[in-house]
Protein backbone atom coordinates (compact mmCIF):
# COMPACT_ATOMS: atom_id res chain seq x y z
CA UNK A 1 0.00 0.00 0.00
CA UNK A 2 1.57 3.30 -1.25
CA UNK A 3 2.34 6.47 1.43
CA UNK A 4 0.15 8.51 0.75
CA UNK A 5 1.41 10.94 3.20
CA UNK A 6 2.90 13.74 0.95
CA UNK A 7 0.30 12.80 -2.10
CA UNK A 8 0.16 11.21 -5.17
CA UNK A 9 3.62 12.09 -6.10
CA UNK A 10 5.14 11.35 -2.71
CA UNK A 11 7.67 13.62 -1.08
CA UNK A 12 9.58 16.27 -3.41
CA UNK A 13 12.13 18.72 -3.02
CA UNK A 14 9.50 21.39 -4.11
CA UNK A 15 8.41 21.16 -0.12
CA UNK A 16 11.71 22.50 0.70
CA UNK A 17 11.74 26.54 1.98
CA UNK A 18 14.51 28.68 2.59
CA UNK A 19 17.46 26.62 4.88
CA UNK A 20 20.03 29.76 5.37
CA UNK A 21 21.44 29.41 8.44
CA UNK A 22 21.46 25.69 8.47
CA UNK A 23 24.36 23.35 8.31
CA UNK A 24 24.34 19.64 7.09
CA UNK A 25 27.27 16.97 6.91
CA UNK A 26 26.88 14.57 4.03
CA UNK A 27 29.28 11.35 4.13
CA UNK A 28 30.31 10.41 0.60
CA UNK A 29 29.65 13.55 -0.92
CA UNK A 30 31.32 13.82 -4.21
CA UNK A 31 29.58 11.95 -6.41
CA UNK A 32 25.86 9.92 -6.41
CA UNK A 33 23.32 10.43 -3.98
CA UNK A 34 25.57 12.28 -1.71
CA UNK A 35 26.64 15.04 -3.99
CA UNK A 36 22.96 15.03 -5.77
CA UNK A 37 21.79 15.84 -1.94
CA UNK A 38 24.71 18.60 -1.49
CA UNK A 39 23.19 20.09 -4.82
CA UNK A 40 19.84 20.46 -3.22
CA UNK A 41 20.63 21.47 0.07
CA UNK A 42 22.54 24.50 -1.45
CA UNK A 43 20.22 25.33 -3.66
CA UNK A 44 17.65 26.62 -0.55
CA UNK A 45 21.04 28.42 1.09
CA UNK A 46 21.95 26.20 3.43
CA UNK A 47 25.78 25.33 4.17
CA UNK A 48 27.03 22.12 3.01
CA UNK A 49 30.16 19.86 4.44
CA UNK A 50 31.50 16.98 2.59
CA UNK A 51 33.02 14.54 4.34
CA UNK A 52 34.58 12.63 1.85
CA UNK A 53 37.90 10.50 1.18
CA UNK A 54 39.15 11.83 -1.63
CA UNK A 55 40.81 15.38 -1.11
CA UNK A 56 41.28 15.12 -5.25
CA UNK A 57 37.08 14.59 -5.49
CA UNK A 58 36.32 16.62 -3.14
CA UNK A 59 37.90 19.53 -4.44
CA UNK A 60 36.42 18.72 -8.27
CA UNK A 61 32.58 18.60 -6.71
CA UNK A 62 33.21 21.80 -4.75
CA UNK A 63 34.11 23.23 -7.54
CA UNK A 64 31.60 22.46 -10.10
CA UNK A 65 28.98 23.25 -6.57
CA UNK A 66 30.52 26.59 -7.00
CA UNK A 67 29.89 27.24 -10.68
CA UNK A 68 26.64 26.27 -10.31
CA UNK A 69 25.47 28.45 -7.06
CA UNK A 70 28.11 31.31 -7.37
CA UNK A 71 31.48 31.51 -6.08
CA UNK A 72 30.24 32.52 -2.00
CA UNK A 73 28.14 29.46 -1.87
CA UNK A 74 28.77 27.91 1.36
CA UNK A 75 30.36 24.30 0.51
CA UNK A 76 33.44 22.83 2.00
CA UNK A 77 34.70 19.42 2.46
CA UNK A 78 36.76 17.66 5.67
CA UNK A 79 38.79 14.22 4.66
CA UNK A 80 37.63 11.31 5.99
CA UNK A 81 38.05 7.73 5.11
CA UNK A 82 35.39 5.48 7.34
CA UNK A 83 37.50 2.29 7.11
CA UNK A 84 40.21 4.14 9.64
CA UNK A 85 38.94 4.65 13.24
CA UNK A 86 42.02 6.99 13.55
CA UNK A 87 41.07 9.20 10.48
CA UNK A 88 36.93 9.47 11.96
CA UNK A 89 37.82 10.83 15.41
CA UNK A 90 40.81 13.35 13.25
CA UNK A 91 37.96 14.24 10.85
CA UNK A 92 35.48 14.68 14.12
CA UNK A 93 37.72 16.86 16.10
CA UNK A 94 37.94 19.10 12.60
CA UNK A 95 34.41 19.69 12.36
CA UNK A 96 34.21 19.97 16.17
CA UNK A 97 36.80 22.75 15.83
CA UNK A 98 35.52 24.53 12.75
CA UNK A 99 31.46 23.65 12.80
CA UNK A 100 29.31 25.64 15.53
CA UNK A 101 26.17 23.56 14.40
CA UNK A 102 25.18 20.18 12.64
CA UNK A 103 21.41 20.56 11.69
CA UNK A 104 21.66 17.32 10.47
CA UNK A 105 24.37 13.94 9.71
CA UNK A 106 23.36 12.31 7.02
CA UNK A 107 25.19 8.59 6.99
CA UNK A 108 25.37 8.32 3.39
CA UNK A 109 28.46 6.79 1.90
CA UNK A 110 29.09 3.55 1.72
CA UNK A 111 31.07 0.55 0.09
CA UNK A 112 29.18 -2.19 -1.69
CA UNK A 113 29.61 -5.80 -3.25
CA UNK A 114 33.72 -6.16 -2.73
CA UNK A 115 33.89 -9.22 -4.03
CA UNK A 116 36.73 -10.60 -1.96
CA UNK A 117 37.06 -10.66 1.97
CA UNK A 118 38.67 -7.03 2.54
CA UNK A 119 39.69 -5.46 6.09
CA UNK A 120 39.81 -2.12 7.72
CA UNK A 121 43.34 -0.81 8.71
CA UNK A 122 41.23 -1.58 12.52
CA UNK A 123 40.93 -5.56 11.57
CA UNK A 124 37.15 -5.12 10.79
CA UNK A 125 35.35 -6.88 7.35
CA UNK A 126 35.80 -3.74 5.09
CA UNK A 127 32.28 -3.15 4.34
CA UNK A 128 31.02 -3.46 7.82
CA UNK A 129 33.77 -1.75 9.15
CA UNK A 130 33.42 1.24 6.78
CA UNK A 131 29.08 1.47 6.57
CA UNK A 132 28.59 0.58 10.54
CA UNK A 133 31.34 0.87 12.47
CA UNK A 134 33.32 4.34 10.55
CA UNK A 135 29.58 6.17 10.99
CA UNK A 136 28.91 4.79 14.62
CA UNK A 137 31.93 6.04 15.78
CA UNK A 138 31.61 9.56 13.74
CA UNK A 139 27.94 9.74 15.30
CA UNK A 140 29.14 9.60 18.63
CA UNK A 141 31.88 11.74 18.52
CA UNK A 142 29.44 14.61 17.04
CA UNK A 143 26.44 13.88 18.63
CA UNK A 144 26.91 16.76 21.37
CA UNK A 145 27.47 19.08 18.74
CA UNK A 146 24.41 17.62 17.22
CA UNK A 147 22.04 17.51 19.84
CA UNK A 148 23.23 21.20 20.62
CA UNK A 149 22.10 22.46 17.78
CA UNK A 150 19.15 20.05 17.98
CA UNK A 151 19.89 18.28 14.53
CA UNK A 152 19.28 14.93 13.56
CA UNK A 153 21.06 11.93 12.25
CA UNK A 154 19.46 9.92 8.93
CA UNK A 155 21.13 6.77 8.26
CA UNK A 156 21.11 6.00 4.80
CA UNK A 157 20.50 2.11 4.23
CA UNK A 158 19.57 0.42 1.55
CA UNK A 159 16.67 -2.57 0.44
CA UNK A 160 19.62 -5.27 0.42
CA UNK A 161 19.48 -5.28 4.55
CA UNK A 162 16.41 -7.68 3.75
CA UNK A 163 18.08 -9.63 1.72
CA UNK A 164 20.91 -11.50 3.75
CA UNK A 165 21.02 -13.71 6.83
CA UNK A 166 17.77 -10.68 8.56
CA UNK A 167 19.92 -11.03 11.76
CA UNK A 168 23.72 -10.09 13.12
CA UNK A 169 26.79 -13.21 12.72
CA UNK A 170 27.77 -12.36 15.94
CA UNK A 171 30.08 -15.44 15.80
CA UNK A 172 31.84 -14.73 13.20
CA UNK A 173 31.66 -10.44 12.43
CA UNK A 174 34.39 -10.96 9.39
CA UNK A 175 32.70 -13.49 7.53
CA UNK A 176 35.39 -15.35 7.74
CA UNK A 177 33.92 -18.99 7.07
CA UNK A 178 30.80 -17.29 4.67
CA UNK A 179 31.97 -14.46 3.04
CA UNK A 180 29.90 -13.24 0.63
CA UNK A 181 29.86 -10.07 -1.39
CA UNK A 182 25.86 -9.67 -1.48
CA UNK A 183 25.28 -11.43 2.32
CA UNK A 184 27.70 -9.75 4.02
CA UNK A 185 26.85 -5.71 2.35
CA UNK A 186 23.40 -6.72 3.71
CA UNK A 187 24.55 -7.07 6.85
CA UNK A 188 26.33 -4.23 7.15
CA UNK A 189 22.66 -2.30 6.26
CA UNK A 190 21.62 -4.09 8.30
CA UNK A 191 24.00 -2.99 11.05
CA UNK A 192 23.62 0.37 10.46
CA UNK A 193 19.68 0.15 10.50
CA UNK A 194 20.01 -1.44 13.64
CA UNK A 195 22.12 1.36 15.23
CA UNK A 196 19.43 3.70 14.29
CA UNK A 197 16.78 2.46 15.73
CA UNK A 198 18.47 1.45 18.82
CA UNK A 199 19.40 5.44 19.06
CA UNK A 200 16.56 6.30 18.81
CA UNK A 201 15.19 3.67 21.99
CA UNK A 202 17.96 4.92 24.47
CA UNK A 203 17.38 8.60 23.46
CA UNK A 204 13.67 8.09 24.60
CA UNK A 205 14.68 6.36 28.03
CA UNK A 206 17.04 9.04 28.14
CA UNK A 207 14.75 11.66 27.86
CA UNK A 208 16.69 13.08 24.98
CA UNK A 209 13.81 14.06 22.46
CA UNK A 210 16.17 16.94 20.52
CA UNK A 211 17.54 14.97 18.32
CA UNK A 212 15.49 13.33 15.40
CA UNK A 213 16.92 9.68 14.07
CA UNK A 214 15.94 8.47 10.65
CA UNK A 215 16.70 5.51 8.14
CA UNK A 216 16.14 5.86 4.45
CA UNK A 217 16.91 4.03 1.40
CA UNK A 218 17.75 5.78 -2.43
CA UNK A 219 15.41 2.76 -3.73
CA UNK A 220 17.56 1.48 -7.25
CA UNK A 221 19.93 4.70 -8.39
CA UNK A 222 22.24 5.38 -10.72
CA UNK A 223 24.99 5.97 -8.58
CA UNK A 224 28.74 4.94 -8.99
CA UNK A 225 28.56 2.69 -5.83
CA UNK A 226 28.51 -0.73 -7.65
CA UNK A 227 30.76 0.68 -10.11
CA UNK A 228 33.49 1.26 -7.34
CA UNK A 229 33.48 -1.68 -5.40
CA UNK A 230 31.54 -4.27 -7.60
CA UNK A 231 32.96 -6.82 -9.38
CA UNK A 232 32.93 -7.39 -12.91
CA UNK A 233 29.74 -9.52 -13.45
CA UNK A 234 28.09 -7.34 -11.07
CA UNK A 235 28.81 -4.41 -12.76
CA UNK A 236 27.89 -5.44 -15.40
CA UNK A 237 24.39 -6.84 -14.64
CA UNK A 238 23.69 -3.76 -12.87
CA UNK A 239 25.30 -1.77 -15.87
CA UNK A 240 22.06 -3.38 -17.64
CA UNK A 241 20.00 -3.09 -15.21
CA UNK A 242 20.13 0.45 -15.44
CA UNK A 243 18.90 0.84 -18.87
CA UNK A 244 15.76 -0.32 -17.00
CA UNK A 245 12.46 1.40 -15.60
CA UNK A 246 13.98 0.00 -12.30
CA UNK A 247 16.23 1.87 -11.44
CA UNK A 248 15.80 5.62 -11.59
CA UNK A 249 18.26 8.94 -11.20
CA UNK A 250 21.00 9.54 -8.51
CA UNK A 251 18.81 12.82 -8.31
CA UNK A 252 15.73 10.91 -7.11
CA UNK A 253 17.72 8.66 -5.55
CA UNK A 254 18.73 11.65 -3.07
CA UNK A 255 15.53 12.68 -1.85
CA UNK A 256 14.95 10.12 0.83
CA UNK A 257 17.66 11.54 2.71
CA UNK A 258 17.24 15.38 1.96
CA UNK A 259 13.70 14.67 2.96
CA UNK A 260 14.96 13.02 6.57
CA UNK A 261 17.24 15.68 7.20
CA UNK A 262 14.76 18.30 6.60
CA UNK A 263 11.08 17.13 6.62
CA UNK A 264 9.00 17.99 10.07
CA UNK A 265 6.47 15.06 11.49
CA UNK A 266 8.03 12.45 10.07
CA UNK A 267 8.01 8.58 12.13
CA UNK A 268 11.07 7.49 13.55
CA UNK A 269 10.81 3.84 13.77
CA UNK A 270 10.12 3.65 9.80
CA UNK A 271 11.92 3.10 6.66
CA UNK A 272 11.72 6.22 4.05
CA UNK A 273 12.23 5.61 0.18
CA UNK A 274 10.61 5.09 -3.02
CA UNK A 275 6.92 3.63 -2.85
CA UNK A 276 6.08 1.70 -6.03
CA UNK A 277 7.39 -0.95 -8.14
CA UNK A 278 9.48 -3.42 -5.10
CA UNK A 279 9.67 0.06 -3.43
CA UNK A 280 12.87 0.35 -6.08
CA UNK A 281 11.32 3.85 -7.62
CA UNK A 282 8.94 5.65 -7.39
CA UNK A 283 7.28 8.74 -5.09
CA UNK A 284 9.27 8.49 -2.09
CA UNK A 285 7.19 8.35 1.32
CA UNK A 286 7.19 5.43 3.95
CA UNK A 287 8.13 2.28 3.03
CA UNK A 288 7.87 -1.17 4.00
CA UNK A 289 10.18 -1.64 7.12
CA UNK A 290 10.74 -5.44 8.41
CA UNK A 291 10.44 -6.60 12.08
CA UNK A 292 14.54 -7.90 12.02
CA UNK A 293 15.66 -4.37 11.61
CA UNK A 294 14.25 -3.69 15.30
CA UNK A 295 15.06 -6.94 17.09
CA UNK A 296 15.65 -5.95 20.74
CA UNK A 297 18.15 -8.16 21.32
CA UNK A 298 20.23 -8.63 18.53
CA UNK A 299 20.22 -4.42 18.29
CA UNK A 300 21.16 -4.63 21.92
CA UNK A 301 24.20 -6.61 21.62
CA UNK A 302 25.29 -5.36 18.26
CA UNK A 303 25.51 -1.44 20.44
CA UNK A 304 27.71 -3.01 23.00
CA UNK A 305 29.75 -5.22 20.09
CA UNK A 306 30.42 -1.87 18.41
CA UNK A 307 31.21 0.21 21.45
CA UNK A 308 34.10 -2.55 22.07
CA UNK A 309 35.15 -2.61 18.25
CA UNK A 310 35.00 0.93 17.97
CA UNK A 311 37.10 2.00 21.54
CA UNK A 312 34.17 4.37 21.69
CA UNK A 313 31.52 4.41 25.03
CA UNK A 314 28.41 6.84 23.87
CA UNK A 315 27.51 9.14 26.77
CA UNK A 316 23.65 9.09 26.66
Amino acid sequence: MPDTTFGPQGWTPDRLGDLTGKTYLITGANAGAGFQAARTLLSRGAKVVMLNRSAEKSQAAVAELKKEFGAKTDVSFVRVDLASLASVREASAVVLKTIPRIDALICNAAIAQVPTQQFTEDGHESMLGTNHYGHFLLCGLLFERIEGSKGRIVVVSSLGYNMGIKTIQFDDMNWDRNYHQNKTYSQSKLAQMMFAYELQDRLASGGKTDVGVYVCHPGSSRTSLISTSGNLVTRVLFGLMSLSPLVQSAERGSWPEVMCATEEGLEQRALYGPTDRLEFVGPVGKGTLHPHAYDKDVMTRLWGMSEEKTAFTWAL
